[in-house]
């Protein structure tokens, strides 16, 4: 193929479709249409979808094989307009073939141009009947005119085969003469000179012709320009012998018609006539003009045969190839253009708020008419001084939406003294409609608005005042510190924004609209958030719906609300405009112009309808929906009153109806449906590929096409005249940066609602089907090819035979997204994060919750690590926070707490995540990995993150996790208290995870667990709220003490039913004085309860609400209950405990301790029937209980020695036999099994112990300390405090639940851990100190860590635990492994040890080598003592027998790959000494005296090579063995080399030079060249990979690199980062948790980092794992433990007693 034309730049669309009309002539371009749509469009709207993040329509109208489905030439123009319009690129795809086609009849002729051809017929002595009979006479057309009557109903009537075929070839032989006629008219018209030759054109084009010139005439140069593709294809021959003949056939005349003319007729322009002039001067001038894109192709044919099947197949295939790389370039263009100009998503907020601002423009267009209630509105915002709102009201359809965006148009020029910040906001149309959103999304628009307007006018003090009052990231959702702000908070923020900016010069006009139609009582709450009275400088107006008063009781609760006025009113509270129904004038008036505007009018009968309708109802939405109607009469229509629809509903439906009729009913309905159920409306994309893959919508298309074959589908032209039809009651509006469809008004969905839902008994049935079909599209589910299941076709049977099902196999259109599932960031060309598919992201949770898909929206998407990083891309970090700790669809989600910890790791780490969302992976993948093992649930997100590294071909996979330093809650929530400055007065919890709070302004709320929030009790007493003052737990019992001296009681497991406990024991005196319940103990349905300063137990019987007392001897202080209910022990202030039988109330004995201290605790053992009763002091005296006629016989009693404080609380755990007894000053800790004191934690100096419990498992304990916002975690067996839990809030109170730990804040904030996370953190594997060395062995699977303790410790990697350890004398401070991995060796207190591996042998001990430090020789048969101040000595391995000494000291000493040289630097000199003699036998001196060797490095891969580093910057290579030398570089000034930084690979290739200004310095030697990479930080370690293909480094970020004001805990943290040195590219970095000490990189591209509290992490570099497994070692399971810590459990190594070798 030529080309001709050329491609200029434009600048693109604002669309995300590419729109393309094939324009052809139908009857020559059928196996080319077919072709393309086969083979070429649905490749590339694959290809564009994933790299371009765009969809492509190709819009054939004459798809359809039956002719009557074709669109008319004005609706063909209404398609190409669309796209041309709103195409994000090319819009027309023509293809011109040889033949030019025949014209169609014009569906509409003007009255004086119809009757003058008919009077030229006539007087020519032509027979006009047929042309008369076609035509038929409508006045109601603008001028008016003739229209074709509809074509026979028969025509398109399924029938029999044999009849149905004469049948069409009848009509069609009809249509011609017909045509011919017509055209013979036109033609006597032009040679009597009636009508011009240019006039009479319109009438003989074919829609080839017609739409080429109706696309391309008269249009600019941009609508052309790389938009517009042509195929021209000049056949020569194509007829053969047959061509000739036919063509002097067609010159000789024919019928009836030639005998009757008297004039010539070879005037009238002939088919090719017109075909030249399209082909040869039309297009032609357009490739010159307007640089418009031709392709043509010729072929010329063999005369005898023509133009040949095989000939068009093989121009179709070269076709196909052509079209789609045009296309592809084309596309491609504009998209890097798009790129070019701007990101694809900002943030969500300002997202949002360029939405809205383009919806107020949207709506207010639909103002036509004239309110007087627009002066009302703007004489209140005129007016100074009103500080009420301004309430719009009215009944449904009154148009109070589109007035006041029309309103808020029109604000700057009805205050032209000032600059009004206008914020208007659409509640009921906002995509997030909860309360959160709406409050952060008014903060957000205020402040940004103000900042805009004041960095504008460069105001310096207005911009302060706004920095001090807030910044714009304190309102991104994507800030960690403002994932959990509650909404008093927001309230808060929402009043001092709304203070504090407006001023005289900048007011602010404030309107929401809508904000009845918000739930959960939403409206009134922000109603409640504003100050009143409102500031000077704000004004507010809102929309408020006749029948919802809630929000304006809101406004003004204590009064009723006001008449309508038209002044403000302080009494009244708010400003009333009342919005009722239109003058019918002004109805008539917007009427008249809708149907001008349209070209049509109605009679003066049908006027007078009309009028009558319009009477009866004049709301303006009815007045557009009976334009609607209207226009589509007839001057000859039958239209009475009855026909006219009454009201909104009924216009609605009735058009709808209409609309079945015309389209057929089922595509209407799903189609309606489909926008109706939408979350966000549709783009029009995604509503033709859900009607293409409807089954009932296929069934009826199968149905009326009767046709069969294994790609049917519905003609996408369907879909299109469907949609030009639908658009007259749609608005398009941009949802996250796409265009979708959303019914103009709420009342559409209303009526659709229920005419797609249908009765109540199939309702749900529908919506779940509606909702499953879209969940299906948006997760990529419908796929094409057989995988469709079959649809249920009823065919036409035969003559004789009866009706029968058959199952046609329907090949399915390829949906917009992916086949293989959920894709919701596709990779991009262009971007190099990636195209996020944001219509997916939003779409896809609503539908799979409508549907009732719990489960695939649990793990499909909240539990997926694509979803997320979607979420995060799009600024949706708080809506996808809010998803994973939804309370909605709970009881369907069977892992709550899986989601619960990735909402909280989410929110810990936004603020880092935000600065870079690639880290996301990296990041789960650290904070998950020490959990799987708890959240199997979490495994198949572990799996994605391995996925998402392969996927990348790069990253850092963590092969071992260090040991956490901290625990992720999996919850933390807030009260959301409307007083100020209250604090938790007391709060409890119950083993089933219910925790209840008591506040100071006697206040309760309660928290039921994951997945709950804090919600506030209310409990009202002879119709007065109860004031509470106390909560007590036991078993499943809560009970509530309230500050009128009442109890409630409130068992938890059952429903929320309150019970009343009166004591009607007290007398009159005890009444007044309120006595606080101290405790009470539940056992089955009974209650004992007991008060401060009171000698007696309450019994309550919970099945009949009795109470009993039980008397003892004083106060008393605790109570326990025997299992069996029989028994219960009650412990007093003197130290006595009184025995009683529960069921007849006799009193047994009583037991005194020697000690007369009140008992706090008892804990009764029942296996021995022994009562351990622990006073405030933390003695502990134990009875034996076993007998019931005699007294308790004392079996052991253990004092406190000393003054003791009195015990703050104890816990009990009876599974591990532990007693916890927590006092100030210490943690004591008792083995209950034989009653002896286990140990004691002293309080760090300076703090005191406020509370303390025991972890699940009994390894460690969590305590409480005075003044420290932490939550400390000490292991049991170590006494190290090993983990800090981060409340951000004061603790007060720690409560343990069978599951969780639960830490109450003293503001009433709750903090849950998991406890078998903590047990798991604090069980973690690290050293006691910090790691100071790690070695590797040469395979890798095991490594050795000291950190400066008498212990080394030998890890395997597979299990991520140590397995065992080599002890030593003495601080071990240097290990060294031979490089066959037999032998350890190490030095500790000037002692050298050599171990075997392999059995963990010390065989040897050597005594007196002053040494500092250890190298083996490669063969790893010799060892070398460096000593500074004594001899440095080689000695063999096995038996340390000393081979030769050497006298001088050679620093940084390194043994030669060969084994037989020493070499080091002395004196700046670089000697070598022989390991064999000891004698210096090789020096390398600098050239120049006065320079000196700063550092060297060997080389493996080259053994008689050392490069040398001197002083000077001079980089050397030293031939060891010939001693000589050669000069390769000389660094420049600017770098210089750090000798403790200096590293060298083994093939001598890379050189580490430094790690100075916060970048890597590399001398490239290969290529001898200076690399620097530049860090976001300071590099505190750094690692050359030995192989030179990586360099590792570990560097802290910057205050420059951080976000300003961020206390993100990871942001601050250090980075290990990995990259490739051949491009420098990064291959991947992780967030490092804690301080490291030490960094690695082992021969398998494992990099090891030591970190400071003792842990090792160990991270695989990805891009080497690709072509094998990459495994993640997890350790190994850690259910049924026992009190020993992993360390405890690895196998001790004992050293020699003495050393067996003393060197002298």
């Amino acid at each position: 193929m030529s080309c001709r034309g050329k491609q200029m730049d434009r600048s693109p669309s604002n669309s995300t479709c590419v729109k393309l009309y094939l324009c052809s002539n139908p009857e020559d371009s059928v196996a080319e249409r077919r072709a393309l749509r086969e083979s070429v469009f649905p490749d590339l709207r694959e290809h564009c979808r994933k790299t371009l993040g765009q969809d492509v329509r190709v819009i054939d109208p004459f798809e359809s094989s039956d002719p009557c489905h074709w669109p008319d030439e004005k609706t063909r123009q209404q398609l190409i307009k669309e796209c041309r319009d709103s195409s994000a690129g090319p819009f027309l795809l023509a293809l011109v073939g040889h033949q030019y086609g025949t014209a169609s009849m014009p569906a509409q002729v003007e009255v004086s141009e119809y009757q003058l051809l008919l009077q030229e017929g006539q007087r020519a002595g032509v027979s006009t009947q047929e042309l008369e009979r076609a035509y038929q006479r409508d006045e109601n057309t603008i001028p008016p005119s003739y229209r074709l009557r509809p074509p026979h109903k028969h025509t398109c009537c399924p029938q029999q085969a044999e009849v149905k075929e004469e049948e069409e070839m009848r009509v069609k032989a009809e249509d011609e003469e017909l045509r011919k006629l017509f055209q013979t008219t036109v033609s006597l018209c032009v040679h009597n000179g009636v009508m011009s030759p240019e006039r009479a054109h319109n009438y003989y084009r074919s829609a080839l012709d017609a739409d080429l010139r109706f696309a391309l005439d008269n249009r600019p140069p941009h609508d052309i320009i790389r938009r517009c593709l042509v195929y021209f294809h000049r056949v020569i021959d194509a007829n053969g012998e047959k061509e000739k003949r036919q063509m002097k056939s067609q010159l000789q005349p024919q019928s009836e018609v030639r005998e009757a003319a008297t004039f010539d007729l070879r005037t009238t322009p002939t088919d090719s006539q017109l075909f030249s002039e399209l082909c040869d001067d039309f297009i032609p001038g357009l490739i010159t003009s307007s640089q418009l894109l031709v392709y043509t192709t010729t072929t010329e044919c063999d005369c005898r045969h023509g133009y040949t099947t095989a000939r068009r197949r093989g121009y179709t295939e070269s076709l196909c190839q052509q079209v789609c790389a045009d296309l592809v370039g084309l596309i491609d263009s504009w998209s890097i253009s798009e790129s070019s100009e701007g990101s694809q998503l900002g943030d969500a907020l300002a997202r949002e708020q360029a939405e809205q601002e383009e919806l107020c423009d949207t709506l207010s267009r639909l103002y036509d008419v004239i309110r007087p209630e627009e002066e009302k509105v703007r004489s209140f915002v005129e007016q100074s001084g009103q500080q009420c709102p301004l309430v719009v009201r009215g009944g449904p359809c009154t148009g109070k939406t589109v007035l006041l965006a029309h309103c808020a148009q029109q604000m700057k020029s009805w205050l032209p003294d000032c600059d009004p910040v206008v914020i208007t906001y659409f509640c009921n149309l906002s995509i997030n409609p909860s309360l959160r959103h709406l409050l952060s999304s008014l903060c957000y628009q205020i402040a940004d608005r103000y900042r805009s307007e004041s960095s504008s006018e460069q105001n310096p003090s207005h911009m302060d005042s706004l920095s001090c009052i807030t910044n714009l990231r304190d309102f991104c959702s994507n800030c960690s510190s403002k994932s959990n702000i509650c909404l008093s908070e927001l309230k808060e923020r929402l009043s001092s924004l709304l203070t504090s900016m407006p001023t005289t010069k900048q007011p602010l006009v404030l309107i929401l609209c809508g904000l009845d139609h918000m739930g959960n009582n939403s409206g009134p709450y922000i109603m409640e958030s504003l100050p009143s009275p409102l500031p000077p400088n704000v004004k507010l107006i809102l929309t408020v719906s006749s029948n919802r008063t809630q929000v304006l009781q809101a406004i003004n609760p204590k009064r009723s609300p006001p008449q309508c006025v038209s002044e403000g009113s302080e009494e009244s509270g708010y400003v009333c405009v009342q919005l009722g129904s239109v003058d019918r004038k002004q109805c008539l008036k917007m009427l008249a112009s809708l149907l001008s505007s349209s070209g049509r009018k109605v009679t003066s009968g049908q006027q007078a309808l009309v009028n009558t309708a319009l009477t009866s109802c004049g709301l303006p939405l009815y007045a557009r929906l009976l334009h609607l109607h209207s226009s589509l009469w007839h001057s000859d229509s039958d239209v009475t009153e009855s026909s006219l629809p009454t009201g909104v509903h009924s216009s609605i439906s009735a058009l709808l109806d209409h609309l079945e009729q015309k389209h057929g009913s089922s595509i209407v309905t799903r189609a309606v449906s489909y926008l109706t159920f939408s979350r966000t409306g549709l783009t029009e994309v995604e509503l033709a590929d859900l009607l293409s893959n409807d089954r009932k919508v296929l069934t009826e298309y199968v149905q009326k096409d009767q046709s069969t074959s294994s790609n049917m589908r519905i003609p996408q032209i369907n879909v299109e005249t469907l949609l030009l039809d639908l658009r007259r009651f749609l608005i398009r509006r941009t949802v996250a940066g796409s265009q979708v469809l959303f019914w103009v008004s709420r009342h559409f969905k209303l009526v659709a609602s229920k005419r797609c839902l249908g009765t109540r008994e199939v309702r749900r049935e529908v919506m779940s089907e509606i909702h499953s079909a879209m969940a299906d599209y948006f997760s990529g589910r419908l796929s094409c090819g057989g995988s469709a299941n079959p649809l249920p076709v009823k065919q036409k049977p035969e003559r004789n035979k009866e009706i029968a099902h058959v199952e046609i196999p329907i090949d399915r259109e390829p949906p917009s997204v992916e086949t293989k599932g959920e894709t919701f960031v596709f990779s991009s060309s262009f971007n190099e994060v990636g195209r996020l598919n944001l219509r997916q992201v939003l779409e896809l949770p609503h539908h799979l919750q409508e549907s009732g898909q719990w489960g695939e929206l649990e793990h499909g998407l909240l539990m997926s690590l694509g979803f997320h990083q979607a979420m995060f891309q799009a600024g949706l970090l708080g809506d996808l926070v809010a998803m994973l700790e939804g309370e909605e669809g709970f009881s369907y989600f069977c892992f709550s707490r899986e989601r619960a910890l990735l909402a909280s790791i989410l929110k810990s780490s936004a603020c880092l995540l935000q600065s870079s969302s690639l880290l996301l992976p990296s990041v789960m993948e650290m904070s998950l990995l020490p959990y799987l093992d708890l959240f199997p649930g979490l495994e198949g997100y572990a799996r994605e993150l391995t996925q998402e590294r392969r996927r990348t071909g790069s990253g850092l996979g963590v092969s071992l996790c260090p040991a956490p330093s901290s625990v992720p809650p999996i919850q933390c929530l807030t009260c959301d208290a409307k007083t100020k400055d209250v604090s938790v007065r007391e709060a409890a919890g119950t083993e089933f995870g219910i925790v209840a709070e008591i506040m100071d302004d006697g206040t309760a709320w309660i928290w039921k667990g994951s997945g709950c929030d804090v919600v506030k009790l209310s409990l009202s007493c002879e119709q007065k709220e109860l004031t509470f003052a106390g909560v007590k737990s036991s078993g499943r019992f809560m009970l509530f003490s309230t500050q009128c001296d009442e109890l409630v009681l409130w068992e938890v497991t059952g429903p929320e039913k309150f019970l009343q406990v009166k004591d009607h024991l007290k007398t009159e005196s005890t009444r007044k004085t309120a006595n606080k319940v101290e405790g009470f103990v539940a056992y089955q349905k009974r209650v004992f309860m007991w008060w401060k300063g009171q000698s007696f137990v309450s019994a309550f019987d919970v099945s009949d609400e009795t109470l009993t007392h039980f008397q003892c001897q004083s106060c008393v202080t605790c109570l326990v209950c025997s299992s069996d209910g029989f028994y219960m022990y009650c412990g007093q202030e003197e130290g006595s405990v009184s025995i009683f039988d529960i069921n007849t109330g006799s009193f047994l004995g009583t037991c005194s301790n020697s000690n007369p201290n009140a008992i706090t605790s008892m804990i009764l053992c029942e296996d021995k029937w022994e009562l351990a009763c622990v006073d405030r002091k933390g003695s502990v005296t134990l009875w034996d209980v076993t007998s019931k006629t005699n007294p308790p016989s004392l079996v052991t009693e253990s004092f406190t020695g000393g003054k003791s404080d009195n015990i703050l609380n104890i816990d009990h755990s009876h599974e591990i036999s532990t007693l916890l007894v927590c006092q100030s000053h210490q943690v004591a800790l008792w083995d209950t099994a034989d009653w002896e004191p286990w140990d004691q934690f002293l309080a760090p100096q300076g703090r005191a112990f406020t509370q303390a419990v025991l972890s699940q498992d009994g390894h460690h304990f969590m305590a409480l300390l005075d003044g420290c916002p932490f939550v400390m975690v000490w292991r049991v067996s170590t006494g190290e405090c090993v983990l800090s839990l981060e409340t951000n809030k004061q603790p007060r109170t720690l409560l343990k639940m069978a599951l969780d730990v639960v830490c109450v804040a003293h503001d009433g904030c709750l903090t849950v851990w998991d406890s078998g996370m903590i047990d798991a953190a604090g069980t973690a594997p690290k050293m006691r100190c910090g790691v100071k060395e790690v070695v590797v062995d040469r395979t890798g699977e095991c490594f050795y860590t000291s950190d400066g303790s008498e212990t080394v410790w030998r890890w395997r990697l597979e299990t991520g635990l140590p397995h065992a350890n080599f002890l030593h004398d003495g601080p071990v401070v240097k290990l060294c492994l031979s490089p066959d991995n037999v032998h350890l060796v190490t030095l500790s207190a000037g002692d050298i040890y050599v171990w075997q591996t392999e059995t963990g042998q010390n065989i040897l001990r050597m005594s007196g080598s002053r040494a500092t430090d250890l190298l083996i020789t490669p063969n790893s048969n010799f060892g070398v003592s460096i000593s500074e101040r004594g001899l440095s000595r080689v000695w063999k391995l096995a038996h340390g027998s000393i081979v030769c000494s050497i006298h001088q000291h050679l620093a940084d000493a390194k043994v030669s790959p060969r084994g037989t040289f020493l070499i080091g630097r002395r004196r700046g000199d670089l000697l070598a000494a022989s390991l064999w003699s000891g004698s210096i036998s090789k020096r390398f001196s600098c050239a120049e005296s006065s320079e000196h060797v700063v550092a060297f490095h060997t080389l493996p891969e080259h053994p008689d090579f050392v490069v040398v580093m001197a002083a000077s910057g001079a980089v050397y290579t030293w031939k060891v063995s010939e001693e000589t030398l050669y000069r390769h570089f000389q660094l420049p000034y600017r770098f210089h080399c750090q000798p403790q930084d200096f590293q060298v690979s083994s093939d001598g290739s890379y050189a580490l030079l430094s790690t100075d200004n916060e970048s890597i310095n590399l001398l490239d030697l290969s290529q001898v060249r200076l690399c620097s990479f530049k860090a976001e930080g300071q590099v505190i370690k750094a690692y050359l990979d030995k192989t030179g293909c990586y360099a590792a480094y570990i560097y802290r970020p910057t205050t420059t690199t951080m976000e300003k004001n961020c206390v993100c805990y990871l942001q601050a943290r250090p980075v290990l980062t990995v990259i490739r040195l051949a491009d420098g590219e990064r291959i991947g970095s992780v967030c490092l948790a804690k301080n490291p000490l030490t960094l690695v990189v082992c021969e398998q591209q494992c990099v090891f980092v030591g970190f400071e509290d003792g842990s090792v992490g160990v991270y695989s570099i990805s891009e080497v794992m690709m072509n094998g497994e990459e495994s993640v070692r997890c350790r190994e399971n850690m259910s049924g433990r026992l009190k020993q810590c992993p360390f405890d459990r690895a196998f001790s190594y004992l050293p020699q007693a003495t050393h067996n070798i003393k060197w002298p």
